[in-house]
């Protein structure tokens, strides 16, 4: 049975500290791992088709990943992240598809009947920014809930 850790803080909006006031304007969704431990991550989003979850990204310790480049095209994303050192994971409420290796899979039902394995996902409303990026941290949020806080320099990311 995997032991889940606390619930990722989410960093809101377009900047990353004070780097971000030197770097050139980008727009994309990050994750950042402020862990020490290997990380795997799922993306959960609607397309126009449908809806699409897509993983697995490998995210070393302290160290940040690009999930979609450009200008984000939905308000809603879904993500979902395991410890591959110490198994714990980040996940929520809403049930989407995973699979053991790199996947890109069309579709939220009937997982299971379909090959794949239900994966519980956090949901993270964007407001429509054109970037974001969700911090995954041992710390946890201030009440069990996802913690958000604006970053510092809101300009650039």
């Amino acid at each position: 049975m995997r032991k889940p850790l606390a619930v990722p803080l989410l960093i809101i909006g377009t900047g990353f500290f004070a780097i971000a006031a030197t770097s050139p304007a980008r727009a994309d969704f990050r994750v950042c791992n402020a862990t020490q431990n290997l990380v795997g991550v799922g993306i959960g989003y609607r397309a126009k088709a449908g809806w699409i979850t897509e993983g697995w990204w490998h995210i070393e310790g302290s160290t940040c990943k690009t999930l979609i480049e450009g200008p984000l095209s939905s308000r809603f994303y879904y993500l979902y992240a395991e410890d591959a050192e110490r198994g714990g994971r980040w996940d929520g409420p809403i049930n989407m598809c995973v699979a053991e290796k790199e996947f890109k899979i069309a579709g939220v039902n009937d997982c299971v009947a379909r090959g794949f394995q239900r994966a519980g996902f956090q949901e993270y409303d964007t407001g429509e920014q054109a970037s974001w990026m969700v911090q995954l941290t041992d710390e946890p949020a201030t009440g069990g809930a996802p913690a958000a806080a604006p970053a510092p320099g809101t300009n650039s990311q």
